[in-house]
Protein backbone atom coordinates (compact mmCIF):
# COMPACT_ATOMS: atom_id res chain seq x y z
CA UNK A 1 0.00 0.00 0.00
CA UNK A 2 1.57 3.78 -1.11
CA UNK A 3 1.11 6.86 0.86
CA UNK A 4 2.81 9.78 0.34
CA UNK A 5 2.86 13.23 3.19
CA UNK A 6 5.24 15.83 3.38
CA UNK A 7 7.51 14.69 5.98
CA UNK A 8 7.27 11.36 8.49
CA UNK A 9 8.43 10.70 11.83
CA UNK A 10 8.90 7.27 13.01
CA UNK A 11 9.16 6.89 16.46
CA UNK A 12 5.91 8.15 19.36
CA UNK A 13 7.73 9.10 22.39
CA UNK A 14 8.87 12.69 23.18
CA UNK A 15 10.99 13.97 20.38
CA UNK A 16 9.16 12.56 17.74
CA UNK A 17 5.72 13.77 19.02
CA UNK A 18 7.33 16.90 19.09
CA UNK A 19 8.54 17.43 15.71
CA UNK A 20 5.24 16.15 14.55
CA UNK A 21 3.28 18.89 16.61
CA UNK A 22 5.63 21.38 15.58
CA UNK A 23 4.94 20.79 11.85
CA UNK A 24 1.32 19.99 12.19
CA UNK A 25 -0.94 22.46 10.46
CA UNK A 26 2.23 23.66 7.79
CA UNK A 27 3.37 20.68 6.64
CA UNK A 28 1.27 16.86 6.16
CA UNK A 29 2.94 14.93 8.61
CA UNK A 30 2.40 11.23 9.99
CA UNK A 31 3.57 9.94 12.88
CA UNK A 32 4.54 6.01 12.73
CA UNK A 33 5.12 3.70 16.09
CA UNK A 34 5.59 0.35 16.43
CA UNK A 35 3.31 0.52 19.61
CA UNK A 36 1.01 3.42 20.59
CA UNK A 37 2.49 6.92 21.28
CA UNK A 38 1.12 6.72 25.02
CA UNK A 39 3.25 3.72 25.77
CA UNK A 40 6.26 5.02 25.01
CA UNK A 41 9.44 4.80 26.43
CA UNK A 42 9.48 8.52 27.59
CA UNK A 43 6.35 7.82 29.96
CA UNK A 44 8.62 5.99 32.12
CA UNK A 45 11.68 8.81 32.68
CA UNK A 46 10.71 9.82 36.47
CA UNK A 47 12.76 11.97 38.31
CA UNK A 48 12.67 15.22 36.33
CA UNK A 49 13.69 17.73 33.09
CA UNK A 50 16.76 20.23 34.05
CA UNK A 51 16.71 23.39 33.44
CA UNK A 52 17.88 26.34 35.27
CA UNK A 53 15.15 28.22 35.75
CA UNK A 54 16.62 29.02 39.18
CA UNK A 55 13.13 28.88 40.92
CA UNK A 56 14.89 28.11 44.42
CA UNK A 57 17.74 29.15 43.99
CA UNK A 58 20.31 30.99 41.71
CA UNK A 59 21.09 29.23 38.67
CA UNK A 60 22.00 30.04 35.18
CA UNK A 61 22.67 27.90 31.82
CA UNK A 62 26.27 28.02 31.70
CA UNK A 63 26.21 26.03 35.03
CA UNK A 64 24.45 23.44 33.37
CA UNK A 65 26.23 23.65 29.95
CA UNK A 66 29.49 23.38 32.52
CA UNK A 67 27.75 20.26 34.25
CA UNK A 68 27.00 18.48 31.36
CA UNK A 69 30.06 18.98 29.67
CA UNK A 70 32.18 17.29 32.81
CA UNK A 71 29.52 15.04 33.57
CA UNK A 72 30.20 13.68 29.82
CA UNK A 73 33.82 13.43 30.25
CA UNK A 74 34.66 16.08 27.84
CA UNK A 75 32.87 13.97 24.95
CA UNK A 76 30.44 15.99 24.57
CA UNK A 77 30.13 18.61 21.43
CA UNK A 78 30.34 21.80 23.47
CA UNK A 79 28.54 24.03 20.85
CA UNK A 80 25.45 21.42 20.77
CA UNK A 81 25.56 21.48 24.64
CA UNK A 82 25.26 24.98 24.65
CA UNK A 83 22.37 24.96 22.40
CA UNK A 84 20.82 22.46 24.87
CA UNK A 85 21.26 24.61 27.90
CA UNK A 86 20.01 27.66 26.82
CA UNK A 87 16.83 26.33 24.66
CA UNK A 88 16.13 23.94 28.22
CA UNK A 89 14.68 26.76 29.70
CA UNK A 90 12.05 28.02 26.88
CA UNK A 91 10.87 24.51 26.45
CA UNK A 92 10.35 23.62 29.96
CA UNK A 93 7.93 26.94 29.94
CA UNK A 94 6.73 25.80 26.74
CA UNK A 95 5.16 22.43 27.96
CA UNK A 96 4.08 24.16 31.22
CA UNK A 97 1.90 26.31 28.88
CA UNK A 98 0.80 23.52 27.24
CA UNK A 99 -0.78 22.75 30.34
CA UNK A 100 2.04 19.82 31.87
CA UNK A 101 1.25 19.62 36.02
CA UNK A 102 4.65 20.44 37.23
CA UNK A 103 5.09 19.98 41.19
CA UNK A 104 5.24 23.47 42.05
CA UNK A 105 6.39 25.42 44.87
CA UNK A 106 4.32 27.64 47.38
CA UNK A 107 4.29 30.69 45.06
CA UNK A 108 3.14 28.76 41.99
CA UNK A 109 6.64 28.55 40.51
CA UNK A 110 7.85 25.20 38.89
CA UNK A 111 9.46 23.22 41.80
CA UNK A 112 12.99 22.06 41.55
CA UNK A 113 15.13 19.52 43.72
CA UNK A 114 18.57 17.91 43.38
CA UNK A 115 20.01 15.44 40.56
CA UNK A 116 23.14 13.97 40.65
CA UNK A 117 26.18 16.09 39.09
CA UNK A 118 23.53 18.76 38.82
CA UNK A 119 26.11 21.98 40.93
CA UNK A 120 26.04 26.13 41.32
CA UNK A 121 28.89 28.14 40.16
CA UNK A 122 30.80 25.28 37.90
CA UNK A 123 30.91 22.53 40.59
CA UNK A 124 31.08 24.37 43.56
CA UNK A 125 28.20 22.46 45.43
CA UNK A 126 24.57 20.38 44.52
CA UNK A 127 21.93 22.91 43.28
CA UNK A 128 18.13 22.30 42.39
CA UNK A 129 17.79 22.16 38.91
CA UNK A 130 15.29 19.50 38.29
CA UNK A 131 11.87 20.34 37.34
CA UNK A 132 9.39 17.72 38.03
CA UNK A 133 6.14 16.42 38.34
CA UNK A 134 6.50 14.03 41.07
CA UNK A 135 8.03 11.02 39.76
CA UNK A 136 5.77 10.92 37.03
CA UNK A 137 7.77 13.73 35.14
CA UNK A 138 7.94 11.58 31.13
CA UNK A 139 4.77 10.16 31.66
CA UNK A 140 3.45 14.24 32.25
CA UNK A 141 5.51 14.94 29.03
CA UNK A 142 4.45 12.01 26.91
CA UNK A 143 0.74 12.50 27.82
CA UNK A 144 0.55 16.54 27.43
CA UNK A 145 2.57 16.12 24.01
CA UNK A 146 0.14 13.16 22.69
CA UNK A 147 -3.02 15.36 23.77
CA UNK A 148 -1.40 18.53 21.56
CA UNK A 149 -0.96 16.41 18.24
CA UNK A 150 -4.67 15.04 18.83
CA UNK A 151 -5.15 18.41 19.06
CA UNK A 152 -3.30 19.39 16.11
CA UNK A 153 -4.79 17.03 13.98
CA UNK A 154 -1.47 14.68 13.33
CA UNK A 155 -2.04 11.66 11.71
CA UNK A 156 -0.88 8.48 13.59
CA UNK A 157 -0.19 5.11 11.98
CA UNK A 158 0.02 3.23 15.16
CA UNK A 159 1.58 -0.53 15.45
CA UNK A 160 3.38 0.64 12.15
CA UNK A 161 6.75 -1.40 12.25
CA UNK A 162 9.75 0.36 10.15
CA UNK A 163 11.63 -2.56 8.43
CA UNK A 164 13.57 0.04 5.99
CA UNK A 165 14.53 3.77 4.67
CA UNK A 166 14.01 4.72 0.96
CA UNK A 167 17.23 6.33 -0.28
CA UNK A 168 17.71 7.38 -3.87
CA UNK A 169 20.75 8.85 -4.67
CA UNK A 170 21.76 9.57 -1.45
CA UNK A 171 18.58 11.67 -0.56
CA UNK A 172 16.20 10.11 1.80
CA UNK A 173 12.65 10.03 0.52
CA UNK A 174 10.51 7.85 2.67
CA UNK A 175 10.69 4.38 4.46
CA UNK A 176 8.93 0.89 4.57
CA UNK A 177 6.87 -1.02 7.21
CA UNK A 178 5.35 -3.51 8.23
CA UNK A 179 1.45 -3.01 9.70
CA UNK A 180 1.38 -5.54 12.27
CA UNK A 181 -2.28 -5.77 12.62
CA UNK A 182 -2.64 -6.87 8.91
CA UNK A 183 0.72 -8.51 7.95
CA UNK A 184 0.91 -6.07 5.18
CA UNK A 185 3.90 -4.03 3.82
CA UNK A 186 3.26 0.08 3.07
CA UNK A 187 5.37 2.35 1.52
CA UNK A 188 5.55 5.49 2.91
CA UNK A 189 6.81 8.25 0.47
CA UNK A 190 7.94 11.95 1.58
CA UNK A 191 10.27 14.50 1.44
CA UNK A 192 11.69 14.62 4.44
CA UNK A 193 11.92 11.28 7.53
CA UNK A 194 12.52 11.57 11.10
CA UNK A 195 14.02 8.88 13.33
CA UNK A 196 13.03 9.12 16.80
CA UNK A 197 13.09 5.71 17.41
CA UNK A 198 14.62 5.07 21.06
CA UNK A 199 17.39 3.05 22.36
CA UNK A 200 18.78 -0.49 22.51
CA UNK A 201 19.40 -1.09 26.25
CA UNK A 202 17.60 -5.15 25.45
CA UNK A 203 20.88 -6.10 24.50
CA UNK A 204 21.80 -6.31 28.08
CA UNK A 205 19.71 -8.71 30.00
CA UNK A 206 19.04 -6.50 33.29
CA UNK A 207 17.78 -3.08 31.86
CA UNK A 208 15.06 -0.02 32.77
CA UNK A 209 14.33 -0.16 28.99
CA UNK A 210 10.67 -1.39 27.78
CA UNK A 211 10.58 -4.33 25.80
CA UNK A 212 10.40 -2.20 22.69
CA UNK A 213 13.83 -0.77 23.05
CA UNK A 214 15.86 -3.12 20.66
CA UNK A 215 17.50 -0.26 18.42
CA UNK A 216 15.56 -0.94 15.37
CA UNK A 217 16.35 2.83 13.90
CA UNK A 218 19.90 2.42 15.04
CA UNK A 219 19.89 -0.75 12.77
CA UNK A 220 18.65 0.41 10.05
CA UNK A 221 20.55 3.25 9.29
CA UNK A 222 23.84 0.94 9.92
CA UNK A 223 22.85 -1.16 7.29
CA UNK A 224 22.06 1.80 4.75
CA UNK A 225 25.87 2.82 5.74
CA UNK A 226 24.96 5.76 8.17
CA UNK A 227 27.79 5.26 10.56
CA UNK A 228 27.06 4.22 13.70
CA UNK A 229 28.40 7.35 16.44
CA UNK A 230 29.97 6.25 20.17
CA UNK A 231 28.28 3.25 20.08
CA UNK A 232 30.59 1.99 22.96
CA UNK A 233 29.11 4.73 25.71
CA UNK A 234 26.39 2.91 27.43
CA UNK A 235 25.03 4.28 30.77
CA UNK A 236 24.27 2.24 33.91
CA UNK A 237 21.98 3.59 36.43
CA UNK A 238 23.15 3.15 39.39
CA UNK A 239 19.53 2.21 41.24
CA UNK A 240 17.71 -0.59 39.29
CA UNK A 241 15.47 -2.76 41.44
CA UNK A 242 17.88 -5.79 41.40
CA UNK A 243 17.42 -8.49 39.45
CA UNK A 244 14.32 -6.90 37.89
CA UNK A 245 16.04 -3.41 36.28
CA UNK A 246 12.99 -1.65 37.37
CA UNK A 247 14.37 2.22 37.95
CA UNK A 248 14.80 3.89 41.17
CA UNK A 249 14.76 7.49 40.26
CA UNK A 250 17.79 10.16 40.85
CA UNK A 251 15.39 12.01 42.61
CA UNK A 252 14.96 9.58 45.32
CA UNK A 253 18.82 10.24 46.02
CA UNK A 254 18.01 14.05 45.66
CA UNK A 255 15.35 13.72 48.46
CA UNK A 256 17.55 12.36 50.46
CA UNK A 257 18.20 8.66 49.76
CA UNK A 258 21.57 7.44 50.41
CA UNK A 259 23.40 3.98 48.92
CA UNK A 260 25.07 1.77 51.54
CA UNK A 261 27.14 -1.80 51.46
CA UNK A 262 26.59 -4.07 53.94
CA UNK A 263 28.10 -2.65 56.80
CA UNK A 264 25.51 0.02 56.71
CA UNK A 265 28.26 2.43 55.28
CA UNK A 266 28.02 5.39 53.36
CA UNK A 267 30.71 4.27 50.57
CA UNK A 268 30.44 7.43 48.42
CA UNK A 269 31.84 9.31 50.39
CA UNK A 270 35.26 7.15 49.70
CA UNK A 271 34.69 7.80 45.61
CA UNK A 272 33.04 11.33 45.40
CA UNK A 273 33.47 13.57 48.96
CA UNK A 274 31.57 16.42 47.58
CA UNK A 275 28.48 15.32 45.63
CA UNK A 276 27.99 12.16 47.68
CA UNK A 277 25.41 9.75 46.49
CA UNK A 278 24.47 12.58 43.88
CA UNK A 279 27.56 12.20 41.62
CA UNK A 280 27.28 11.45 37.97
CA UNK A 281 25.74 8.09 37.40
CA UNK A 282 29.30 6.77 35.68
CA UNK A 283 31.26 6.98 38.81
CA UNK A 284 28.53 6.05 40.98
CA UNK A 285 27.86 3.27 38.90
CA UNK A 286 31.50 1.85 39.17
CA UNK A 287 32.10 2.50 42.88
CA UNK A 288 28.70 0.06 43.13
CA UNK A 289 30.89 -2.23 41.14
CA UNK A 290 34.18 -1.71 42.92
CA UNK A 291 32.23 -2.36 46.67
CA UNK A 292 30.37 -5.45 45.41
CA UNK A 293 33.83 -6.73 43.59
CA UNK A 294 35.27 -6.00 46.99
CA UNK A 295 32.50 -8.39 48.73
CA UNK A 296 31.01 -5.50 50.80
CA UNK A 297 27.86 -6.57 48.42
CA UNK A 298 24.71 -7.01 50.74
CA UNK A 299 25.08 -10.59 52.45
CA UNK A 300 28.61 -11.09 50.32
CA UNK A 301 25.80 -10.67 47.20
CA UNK A 302 25.94 -8.76 43.96
CA UNK A 303 23.29 -5.61 45.36
CA UNK A 304 23.93 -2.96 47.32
CA UNK A 305 21.21 -0.95 49.35
CA UNK A 306 19.27 2.32 48.38
CA UNK A 307 18.15 3.63 52.07
CA UNK A 308 15.39 5.97 51.88
CA UNK A 309 14.37 5.04 55.34
CA UNK A 310 15.24 8.62 56.79
CA UNK A 311 12.53 10.05 54.58
CA UNK A 312 9.11 10.85 56.46
CA UNK A 313 6.34 8.67 55.07
CA UNK A 314 4.38 11.86 53.61
CA UNK A 315 7.34 13.01 51.20
CA UNK A 316 7.33 9.41 49.78
CA UNK A 317 3.98 9.48 49.24
CA UNK A 318 3.85 13.07 47.98
CA UNK A 319 7.01 13.25 45.49
CA UNK A 320 8.14 9.81 44.84
CA UNK A 321 4.86 8.15 44.98
CA UNK A 322 5.41 5.63 41.99
CA UNK A 323 9.19 4.75 43.34
CA UNK A 324 7.00 3.46 46.53
CA UNK A 325 4.26 1.57 44.61
CA UNK A 326 7.11 -0.26 42.52
CA UNK A 327 9.25 -1.25 46.12
CA UNK A 328 5.92 -2.42 47.97
CA UNK A 329 4.41 -4.32 44.52
CA UNK A 330 7.78 -5.61 43.36
CA UNK A 331 10.22 -6.40 46.68
CA UNK A 332 7.07 -6.56 48.92
CA UNK A 333 8.95 -4.15 51.10
CA UNK A 334 7.67 -0.81 52.76
CA UNK A 335 10.95 1.89 51.55
CA UNK A 336 9.86 3.76 54.43
CA UNK A 337 10.89 1.04 56.92
CA UNK A 338 13.49 -1.01 54.88
CA UNK A 339 16.24 -0.69 52.15
CA UNK A 340 15.85 -1.35 48.88
CA UNK A 341 18.01 -3.56 46.88
CA UNK A 342 19.65 -2.11 43.88
CA UNK A 343 22.26 -2.78 41.06
CA UNK A 344 23.77 -1.06 38.09
CA UNK A 345 20.97 -1.38 35.40
CA UNK A 346 21.60 -0.95 31.82
CA UNK A 347 19.72 2.45 31.06
CA UNK A 348 20.48 5.27 28.56
CA UNK A 349 22.36 5.01 24.94
CA UNK A 350 25.24 7.81 24.52
CA UNK A 351 25.76 6.83 21.04
CA UNK A 352 23.49 6.70 17.88
CA UNK A 353 22.91 8.09 14.34
CA UNK A 354 25.02 11.01 14.08
CA UNK A 355 23.04 14.51 13.90
CA UNK A 356 23.88 17.64 13.87
CA UNK A 357 22.04 20.65 16.34
CA UNK A 358 19.61 20.82 13.57
CA UNK A 359 18.86 17.06 13.96
CA UNK A 360 19.94 16.53 10.18
CA UNK A 361 21.87 13.15 10.11
CA UNK A 362 25.39 13.46 9.05
CA UNK A 363 27.36 10.91 7.34
CA UNK A 364 30.77 11.19 7.46
CA UNK A 365 33.67 12.37 9.33
CA UNK A 366 32.89 15.98 8.00
CA UNK A 367 29.93 16.33 9.29
CA UNK A 368 28.19 16.31 5.92
CA UNK A 369 24.37 15.90 5.99
CA UNK A 370 22.01 12.89 4.40
CA UNK A 371 19.26 15.36 2.19
CA UNK A 372 15.58 14.62 4.34
CA UNK A 373 16.70 12.37 6.79
CA UNK A 374 16.34 13.55 10.43
CA UNK A 375 17.33 11.90 13.84
CA UNK A 376 16.62 13.32 17.72
CA UNK A 377 15.91 11.17 20.59
CA UNK A 378 18.12 8.35 22.49
CA UNK A 379 18.16 7.10 19.05
CA UNK A 380 20.39 9.91 17.46
CA UNK A 381 23.39 11.65 19.12
CA UNK A 382 24.26 15.17 18.46
CA UNK A 383 26.55 14.99 20.50
CA UNK A 384 25.00 16.53 23.93
CA UNK A 385 25.96 13.57 26.39
CA UNK A 386 29.03 12.23 25.09
CA UNK A 387 30.84 9.91 27.57
CA UNK A 388 27.76 9.84 30.20
CA UNK A 389 24.88 11.42 30.01
CA UNK A 390 23.70 13.82 33.12
CA UNK A 391 20.36 13.02 34.69
CA UNK A 392 17.55 14.62 33.45
CA UNK A 393 19.39 15.41 29.99
CA UNK A 394 17.43 12.81 28.25
CA UNK A 395 14.34 14.66 28.57
CA UNK A 396 15.77 18.09 27.79
CA UNK A 397 17.14 16.34 24.42
CA UNK A 398 14.16 15.19 23.53
CA UNK A 399 11.93 18.10 23.66
CA UNK A 400 15.01 20.69 22.47
CA UNK A 401 16.04 18.39 19.80
CA UNK A 402 12.72 17.44 18.50
CA UNK A 403 11.73 21.08 18.41
CA UNK A 404 14.19 21.95 16.19
CA UNK A 405 14.31 18.86 14.02
CA UNK A 406 10.22 19.66 13.43
CA UNK A 407 11.69 23.56 12.99
CA UNK A 408 14.44 22.32 10.33
CA UNK A 409 12.62 19.99 8.73
CA UNK A 410 9.85 22.70 7.96
CA UNK A 411 12.92 25.09 5.99
CA UNK A 412 13.85 21.78 4.01
CA UNK A 413 10.53 21.05 2.79
CA UNK A 414 10.45 23.92 1.33
CA UNK A 415 13.01 23.84 -1.20
CA UNK A 416 12.93 19.88 -1.65
CA UNK A 417 11.13 17.68 -4.30
CA UNK A 418 9.74 14.67 -3.85
CA UNK A 419 11.60 11.88 -6.80
CA UNK A 420 9.43 9.14 -8.07
CA UNK A 421 10.04 5.77 -6.51
CA UNK A 422 11.35 2.84 -8.32
CA UNK A 423 8.75 -0.16 -8.50
CA UNK A 424 10.82 -2.52 -6.03
CA UNK A 425 11.19 -0.22 -3.04
CA UNK A 426 9.41 -2.45 -0.76
CA UNK A 427 11.97 -5.42 -1.83
CA UNK A 428 14.49 -5.50 0.74
CA UNK A 429 11.73 -5.72 3.21
CA UNK A 430 10.10 -8.56 1.80
CA UNK A 431 12.71 -10.93 1.39
CA UNK A 432 13.62 -9.89 4.97
CA UNK A 433 9.96 -11.48 6.06
CA UNK A 434 9.75 -13.88 3.51
CA UNK A 435 13.44 -15.47 4.87
CA UNK A 436 12.16 -15.36 8.42
CA UNK A 437 8.42 -16.70 7.76
CA UNK A 438 10.13 -19.75 5.29
CA UNK A 439 12.60 -20.46 7.63
CA UNK A 440 13.42 -24.27 8.23
CA UNK A 441 15.94 -24.34 10.76
CA UNK A 442 15.85 -24.95 14.58
CA UNK A 443 16.59 -21.77 16.23
CA UNK A 444 14.53 -20.11 18.67
CA UNK A 445 14.25 -16.54 18.78
CA UNK A 446 14.24 -16.29 22.43
CA UNK A 447 17.03 -19.12 22.84
CA UNK A 448 19.30 -16.70 20.94
CA UNK A 449 17.71 -13.51 22.66
CA UNK A 450 18.50 -14.55 26.12
CA UNK A 451 22.10 -15.70 25.27
CA UNK A 452 22.71 -12.39 23.77
CA UNK A 453 21.56 -10.44 26.65
CA UNK A 454 23.40 -12.81 29.15
CA UNK A 455 26.43 -12.42 27.38
CA UNK A 456 26.44 -8.71 26.47
CA UNK A 457 25.73 -8.61 30.54
CA UNK A 458 28.84 -10.26 31.11
CA UNK A 459 30.96 -9.21 28.61
CA UNK A 460 30.03 -5.58 27.64
CA UNK A 461 28.51 -4.21 30.50
CA UNK A 462 29.82 -1.86 33.45
CA UNK A 463 33.75 -2.78 33.11
CA UNK A 464 35.03 -4.09 29.93
CA UNK A 465 38.49 -5.52 28.82
CA UNK A 466 39.69 -6.97 25.54
CA UNK A 467 39.27 -10.60 26.37
CA UNK A 468 35.97 -10.48 27.07
CA UNK A 469 35.28 -8.29 24.21
CA UNK A 470 36.87 -10.21 22.10
CA UNK A 471 34.38 -13.26 23.64
CA UNK A 472 31.79 -10.96 22.95
CA UNK A 473 32.06 -10.63 19.21
CA UNK A 474 32.48 -13.97 18.62
CA UNK A 475 29.34 -14.70 20.62
CA UNK A 476 27.32 -12.33 18.28
CA UNK A 477 28.65 -13.84 14.75
CA UNK A 478 27.87 -17.60 16.58
CA UNK A 479 24.50 -15.84 17.13
CA UNK A 480 24.26 -14.31 13.71
CA UNK A 481 25.27 -17.37 12.03
CA UNK A 482 22.22 -19.56 14.04
CA UNK A 483 19.90 -16.40 13.37
CA UNK A 484 20.28 -17.37 9.65
CA UNK A 485 18.24 -20.56 10.74
CA UNK A 486 15.91 -19.14 13.03
CA UNK A 487 12.33 -21.56 13.11
CA UNK A 488 9.29 -19.03 13.49
CA UNK A 489 6.37 -21.12 15.04
CA UNK A 490 3.59 -18.50 13.80
CA UNK A 491 4.06 -18.28 9.58
CA UNK A 492 0.90 -16.29 9.72
CA UNK A 493 0.91 -12.12 8.75
CA UNK A 494 -2.03 -10.97 11.17
CA UNK A 495 -0.43 -9.29 14.79
CA UNK A 496 2.48 -12.34 14.49
CA UNK A 497 4.62 -11.28 17.22
CA UNK A 498 6.90 -14.41 16.65
CA UNK A 499 7.58 -12.32 13.47
CA UNK A 500 8.44 -9.06 15.01
CA UNK A 501 10.44 -10.00 18.01
CA UNK A 502 12.79 -12.24 14.75
CA UNK A 503 13.02 -8.84 13.42
CA UNK A 504 14.53 -6.77 16.36
CA UNK A 505 16.30 -9.26 16.84
CA UNK A 506 18.09 -9.38 13.98
CA UNK A 507 18.36 -5.43 14.88
CA UNK A 508 19.91 -6.09 18.66
CA UNK A 509 22.59 -8.24 17.06
CA UNK A 510 23.73 -5.48 14.77
CA UNK A 511 23.18 -2.96 17.29
CA UNK A 512 25.44 -5.10 19.57
CA UNK A 513 28.11 -5.61 17.26
CA UNK A 514 28.67 -2.15 16.87
CA UNK A 515 28.76 -1.59 20.74
CA UNK A 516 31.50 -4.08 21.22
CA UNK A 517 33.46 -3.06 18.19
CA UNK A 518 33.27 0.29 19.32
CA UNK A 519 35.00 -0.38 22.96
CA UNK A 520 37.44 -2.78 21.41
CA UNK A 521 38.31 -0.36 19.17
CA UNK A 522 38.59 2.57 22.76
CA UNK A 523 41.49 1.53 24.11
CA UNK A 524 40.89 4.00 27.30
CA UNK A 525 38.15 4.60 30.07
CA UNK A 526 35.93 7.31 29.54
CA UNK A 527 32.42 8.04 31.22
CA UNK A 528 30.41 4.61 30.95
CA UNK A 529 33.03 2.88 28.90
CA UNK A 530 35.40 1.57 31.51
CA UNK A 531 38.10 -0.94 30.48
CA UNK A 532 39.87 -2.46 32.79
CA UNK A 533 43.10 -2.95 31.44
CA UNK A 534 43.32 0.66 29.76
CA UNK A 535 41.54 2.31 33.09
CA UNK A 536 43.26 6.03 32.28
CA UNK A 537 41.21 8.40 30.24
CA UNK A 538 43.53 9.12 27.12
CA UNK A 539 43.26 12.48 25.48
CA UNK A 540 45.76 12.64 23.41
CA UNK A 541 44.48 9.35 21.11
CA UNK A 542 41.06 9.54 22.51
CA UNK A 543 39.43 13.03 22.60
CA UNK A 544 37.47 12.08 19.51
CA UNK A 545 34.12 10.34 18.24
CA UNK A 546 33.66 6.95 17.31
CA UNK A 547 32.33 6.17 13.56
CA UNK A 548 31.17 2.61 12.85
CA UNK A 549 30.83 1.92 9.72
CA UNK A 550 28.80 -0.91 8.46
CA UNK A 551 29.65 -2.35 4.74
CA UNK A 552 27.90 -5.18 4.20
CA UNK A 553 29.58 -7.97 6.83
CA UNK A 554 32.57 -5.70 7.56
CA UNK A 555 33.00 -3.11 10.32
CA UNK A 556 35.23 -0.25 9.65
CA UNK A 557 36.02 2.42 12.27
CA UNK A 558 36.66 6.28 11.95
CA UNK A 559 36.99 9.23 14.19
CA UNK A 560 35.89 12.74 14.06
CA UNK A 561 36.40 15.39 16.65
CA UNK A 562 34.97 16.79 19.22
CA UNK A 563 33.50 20.46 19.78
CA UNK A 564 35.34 21.92 22.24
CA UNK A 565 34.48 25.92 22.87
CA UNK A 566 34.26 26.95 26.75
CA UNK A 567 35.73 23.54 28.87
CA UNK A 568 39.15 22.91 28.48
CA UNK A 569 39.39 18.76 29.58
CA UNK A 570 40.50 18.31 32.91
CA UNK A 571 40.39 15.61 35.29
CA UNK A 572 36.86 15.01 37.21
CA UNK A 573 36.30 15.25 40.78
CA UNK A 574 33.51 15.22 42.87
Amino acid sequence: MYHKYDAIVVGGGGAGLMAGMVMAGKANVAVLSKLYPSRSHTGTAQGGIGAALGNLEEDHWEWHMFDTVKGSDYLADQDAVEVMCQEAIDTVYDLEHMGLPFSRIPDGRIAQRFFGGHTRDYGKAPVRRSCYAADRTGHMILQTLYQQCIKKEVTFFNEYFVLDLILLDGVCQGVVALDVGTGELHTFHAKAVLFATGGYGRVFRVTSNALTFTGDGNAIAFRRGIPFEDPEFFQFHPTGIYKLGILITEGARGEGGILRNRTGERFMERYAPSLLDLAPRDLVSRAMYSEIQAGRGIEGRDFLHLDLTALSPELLESRLPDIADFVRTYLGINPSRDPIPIQPTAHYAMGGIPTDVDGRVVVDEGNTPMPGFYAAGECACVSVHGANRLGTNSLVDIIVFGRRSGRDMLRYLREAELLPLPSDVEAPARGEIAGLLGGRGGERVAVLRAELQDQMEVNASVVRNAEKLKAMRSVIADLKERYGRVLLQDRGRVHNSDLTEAIELGNMLDVAEGIVVGALARKESRGGHFREDFPKRDDERFLAHTLVYKDGGRLEIGYKPVSITRFQPQERKY
